[in-house]
């Protein structure tokens, strides 16, 4: 009953048009992209919270992977402990929400403008 209330929560989300929910179907859990690489592109580093079948979270990991930044994917269905820290630390009950710079920057959603105006506000107080 736990994992389906987080589950159902997620779904409705997504579904409602919400830009808070998204994913892509993927082959595994988690995909990690080098942090050393973000690191040398002058990307601080990202993790993306997503689930497989999410629209908005597929079109955050293309626009990753389309532009070379690095990001680390924790799928909150199959990976416990990134839903505990959504839902927890984060206190989002959908997807995609992005930690960019360990923490100093979290946004629900994802638009391109949104992420790129992030980053450069996390770039900006270093």
């Amino acid at each position: 009953m736990r994992k389906i209330v987080p589950s159902v929560l997620l779904m409705a989300a997504c579904f409602s048009g919400s830009a808070v929910l998204a994913a892509e179907p993927a082959a595994t859990s988690q995909s990690t992209i080098d942090v050393k690489a973000a690191k040398q592109q002058s990307y601080p580093k990202i993790v993306l919270y997503s689930v497989a079948w999410c629209p908005h979270c597929k079109e955050a990991k293309e626009y990753f992977t389309k532009n070379n930044i690095p990001f680390i994917n924790k799928d909150v269905e199959i990976d416990a402990k990134a839903m505990e820290e959504l839902t927890g630390k984060y206190k989002s009950q959908g997807v995609p929400v992005i930690v960019i710079g360990d923490d100093k920057k979290v946004i629900k959603g994802f638009s391109p403008n949104m992420f790129e105006k992030a980053v450069k506000e996390v770039q900006s107080k270093k």
